[in-house]
């Protein structure tokens, strides 16, 4: 419907109409045009009492302007937050008008409903711009991961500087989920490690090397690095350059930001990757003018933000984005050294139980060499002896010095990722791992756990079962669906869990109606033969974003068209000339716009819809015409419910559907 249109039915400005609604909630533009018929329909129904919201949300923000005003300096106030809120729950802890606290999440990118989750991060940011200073609620976590970062630091930081030799750059890649991280770190492997191997392989073991001109440089393959929660910053910490992907046409969004955020926060040196720049609507200037305005000045505008455009799909200016970080890395290299003649430190990585392997962690040595025999102690707590070490390739390794990530097998539990992880001399017998530690760990890794569906609107959703090989690429996969959101479709993960794909998993998908993905891993053949017999559907993949995109896919799929009605104009009914059973032949004289055949007619009778159909014939002076202006006579065969009578209103429109697209 027409904005003008709904305003002249409601009594009001369009102006006035524009300025009401986005304050109480509507995500309607203050330029807008035209408005969904549902919309429309929920605005007339509840205007009075919109009307009466907004009177007493200006009220509120006049007492609150009084008060700013007599009150002084105000001191921000101090909210602690959980990791996850509802936007409603955020309003009221901010004790701010939902309308606001919704409108500055739209300025940030984020469309949420009341009743939708917002994690920490997002309620961050939104919050001190809303002039809150945002706090976790949860202390002890807090302390836990300061005392972790600062152990860290310590034992990164004791050495003799006398003994210190240059190491290996170790290079983080950040991003929107959608600008090409993953098919980045793809490409950079394909062609600078080995030609032949699974796109995936790399996000098994969640690191690898490449060498360049001689020189290796490691990347922490962290497949949608934000999403790994208990790595978000720490993630950035182990790193000593980032990579700041951004699609050429997609520029800066929300993910951007915080990822910007994170990098700045470490003091990491930043190389910007312009990705997808083969892609028609690229618009590497539009990406350059977006940095400058976040204080990230391009090189070439003359600031110190590097700008590298690249192609990941077509392997463009890879060579070069490596080239760039051997620079920064020879600028940096007073800061990227080690010790490699002491006992081992760093910081676990991935984590997992393997059924043939029992307890797997992938680690980045950060200083000393790890070595096969070494005693492990995480968190305080001995985790065993290593039996075994590989690295990227699955090679045996004896020795791994700093910068190397290396895959460990012989400990007694999986640790958690993004612990401390440190070579001991001698056992403590006090702080071994217990048995029941071991049972319990194993336990909440490798078991497949229910996910609690949120309470929330009545939507569709894409029921999933998802299975994957390690805990890292299953938290990343999550969050990454979870982050595929629309109003009115939803990925509903109903079981998730670590190993291959078994009878169990199927029966669970059987009764949800749900698909199984599996991520690096597949069914045994008992679970073939009942999902082929069940007709379940069972999806493999070795890349994440492959799933990501099947799963958008099938979103997009049940999400109900976009249909636009577009007015055409109205004729009063003068005369009826025939009825049948389902049509009738009317005469009447067009008072507004115009009229053409097989447009959609609603019937009008006191400005009430009386019932809906179409024009299949159009006559002026009986001759057929395919159009009849305002002021004109003309004659129409209605089909439809043959309800007309003299004097109603035949209101003419077009519908134009569209598909939706998810973000």
């Amino acid at each position: 419907m027409n904005v003008s249109e709904l305003a002249r039915k409601l009594r009001t400005t369009s102006k006035e109409l524009l300025e009401i609604l986005p304050a109480v909630g509507f995500d309607i533009g203050k330029r807008a045009i035209k408005i969904d018929d549902r919309q429309a329909q929920r605005i007339m129904e509840q205007w009075s009492a919109l009307k009466a919201r907004y009177r007493d949300l200006n009220a509120v923000d006049e007492a609150e302007e009084k008060n700013v005003a007599t009150a002084g300096p105000v001191v921000p106030t101090i909210i602690a937050l959980p990791p996850l809120i509802r936007v409603k729950e955020f309003a009221e802890k901010l004790k701010l008008p939902l309308s606001k606290v919704m409108a500055e999440l739209m300025k940030n990118g984020v469309l949420s409903s009341m009743n939708e989750q917002i994690d920490f991060d997002t309620a961050a940011i939104v919050g001190s711009e809303l002039g809150f200073e945002i706090i976790a609620d949860t202390q002890s976590a807090a302390h836990e991961e300061k005392t972790t970062s600062e152990k860290l630091e310590k034992l990164l930081t004791e050495d003799d500087k006398t003994k210190l030799l240059s190491r290996a750059p170790v290079v983080v890649v950040m991003g929107h989920v959608d600008h090409g991280k993953t098919k980045l770190l793809d490409t950079i492997r394909q062609t600078n490690v080995v030609a032949g191997e699974s796109g995936g392989i790399t996000q098994h073991i969640g690191a690898y090397q490449v060498v360049k001109k001689g020189q290796p440089i490691t990347f922490i393959d962290t497949p949608g690095h934000e999403a790994f929660t208990t790595m978000r910053s720490r993630g950035a910490r182990i790193a000593d350059i980032a990579i700041l992907v951004i699609a050429a046409d997609d520029s800066i969004q929300p993910q951007t930001k915080e990822s910007i955020k994170i990098i700045k926060s470490a003091e990491l040196p930043m190389i910007v990757a312009i990705n997808k720049i083969d892609k028609p609507d690229a618009n590497i200037e539009k990406v350059k003018q977006d940095l400058a305005t976040l204080n990230l000045m391009p090189e070439d505008w003359g600031g110190q933000t590097i700008c590298v455009p690249i192609s990941a799909k077509a392997g463009t200016g890879i060579d070069e984005l490596l080239e760039m970080i051997l620079l920064v890395a020879e600028t940096e290299k007073d800061k990227i050294v080690a010790n490699p003649n002491r006992l081992a430190v760093g910081t676990i990585i991935e984590s997992h139980i393997n059924r043939n392997e029992g307890p797997v962690a992938t680690a980045l040595v950060q200083n000393g060499t790890l070595r096969r025999g070494d005693l492990i102690e995480v968190t305080d707590t001995f985790y065993g002896k290593i039996r075994a070490m590989k690295d990227f390739l699955g090679r045996d390794l004896e020795a791994a010095p700093p910068s190397t990530p290396v895959k460990i097998i012989g400990l007694k539990a999986a640790p958690s990722v993004g612990d401390v992880l440190q070579v001991i001399a001698e056992i403590d017998k006090k702080h071994q791992l217990k048995k029941y530690q071991l049972s319990q760990q194993a336990t909440d890794y490798s078991r497949p756990q229910e996910v609690k569906k949120e309470e929330g609107p009545q939507r569709q959703t894409v029921n999933v079962v998802l299975k994957s090989d390690v805990l890292g690429s299953l938290e990343a996969i999550i969050a990454s669906l979870n982050k595929l959101e629309h109003p009115e479709v939803g990925v509903n993960i109903i079981f998730k869990g670590l190993g291959n794909i078994t009878e169990s998993d199927i029966e669970r998908a059987n009764s949800s109606k749900a698909l199984v993905y599996g991520f690096h891993v597949k069914p045994n053949q008992a679970a073939e033969l009942l999902a082929e017999d069940k007709k379940i559907e069972i999806k493999l993949y070795d890349i994440i974003y492959q799933l990501l995109d099947d799963a958008k896919a099938r979103l997009e799929k049940i999400l109900t068209p976009n249909v636009i009605k577009n007015e055409l104009g109205r004729i009063k009914v003068l005369a009826i000339f025939r009825k049948d059973v389902k049509a009738v032949v009317v005469g009447g004289s067009v008072t507004k716009g115009r009229i053409i055949p097989n447009a959609k007619v609603d019937v009008l009778r006191n400005n009430h819809k009386v019932t809906s159909g179409y024009i299949s014939q159009l006559q002026s002076n009986k001759v057929s015409v395919n159009e009849v202006t305002q002021g004109k006579e003309c004659g129409l065969k209605f089909e439809g419910k043959p309800s007309i009578d003299v004097g109603d209103v035949l209101d003419v429109y077009t519908e134009e559907v569209t598909e939706k697209k998810l973000g």
